[in-house]
């Protein structure tokens, strides 16, 4: 089959100018974006296209094309951002639209089906894992979900930790007492939290102890009852840490733990903490596992390349 053996048209018929305004983007950028991604023509006149290109090719981007009209239709801004997660090929019938977690800044949606069971799985157990590379949306959404829960009153506190592990760099250098050394590791938590509460929101909450922000070492010893607790980074904690951390979860307490064994910064010699409490906990009831590869990034198209392209380096180092 040659290249370009198959031809599709597309007859949209917008309510008003805008939306293909929208759709098209400035300069028909959005359109070449399309082109350059499945490498077919897409030729407009008015309210119509046709698309040019392999048969497979095509069909690929003619449901994009649909899907970013149909976003265009409901007024949503096509950013760079949306107009990424068109073209990605979900299952879209897998993605239900009733899942939605609403908080005071946005409404948060699953963005393919492993965010969903990921959703679903934090609903259903009260111990869970998120897996895999970064970019995916685990700490995004388990924050997301934490803050819908305090809103909700069906927790008192939200409580995120991180072990403060260096990825190259060492703490005894940097400026400051503790807590400001190592506040540039929680700061993604921050960021999170700003995006859904709103900074002034977030720092009364933060002042008040309604929202704890700590390192892994600050959670020895205690007792965390009616929280929401989420761990991040949790690949850099050793077997002990991550036995302590699972063991501090009280009654009305939910537990999310996000990791990526691909990034671990501790000491070769010493075995990641979710490694191994993967492998002690994977029969055990009432504990979720949720798995995310580099098909489930929601950042820069470039970054599913680069950990693909890592992926296959390692593995041909390892063979």
């Amino acid at each position: 089959m040659s290249k370009d053996s198959a031809l599709t048209n597309l007859e949209l018929k917008p309510s008003d100018a805008n939306i293909m305004v929208r759709f098209v983007g400035e300069l028909n950028e959005n359109l070449k974006f399309v082109e350059k991604t499945f490498d077919v023509k897409i030729f407009q006149n008015g309210n119509n296209l046709k698309i040019k290109g392999s048969e497979e090719n095509v069909k690929l981007s003619a449901e994009a094309l649909e899907r970013l009209y149909e976003a265009a239709g409901k007024g949503v801004e096509i950013t760079k951002e949306t107009l990424y997660l068109c073209i990605r090929d979900y299952d879209n019938k897998t993605i239900k639209k009733d899942i939605k977690i609403k908080t005071p800044k946005r409404s948060i949606v699953p963005r393919g089906k492993n965010q969903r069971s990921y959703i679903e799985n934090i609903g259903d157990f009260d111990i869970n894992f998120g897996i895999g590379p970064a970019g995916t949306g685990k700490t995004y959404l388990a924050v997301a979900l934490a803050v819908d829960s305090l809103l909700n009153e069906a927790i008192d506190r939200i409580i995120l930790i991180r072990p403060a592990v260096e990825a190259g760099e060492k703490l005894g250098f940097l400026p400051g007492d503790l807590s400001q050394k190592v506040d540039p590791y929680l700061r993604p938590l921050y960021d999170a939290l700003y995006e859904m509460l709103g900074i002034e929101k977030t720092e009364k909450l933060l002042s008040k102890g309604v929202v704890e922000i700590a390192p892994l070492a600050y959670m020895r010893g205690r007792t965390l009852n009616n929280s929401f607790i989420i761990v991040d980074e949790s690949q850099n904690t050793t077997k002990e840490q991550m036995k302590m951390v699972l063991t501090r979860m009280g009654f009305g307490s939910q537990l999310v733990i996000n990791g990526d064994l691909t990034q671990i910064d501790i000491p070769k010699q010493i075995e990641s903490g979710l490694s191994h409490a993967i492998h002690v906990l994977k029969d055990t009831d009432g504990v979720g596992f949720t798995y995310f590869s580099s098909e489930d990034v929601v950042r820069h198209p470039l970054v599913k390349k680069i950990i693909d392209a890592y992926r296959y380096s390692e593995e041909k180092e390892d063979s």
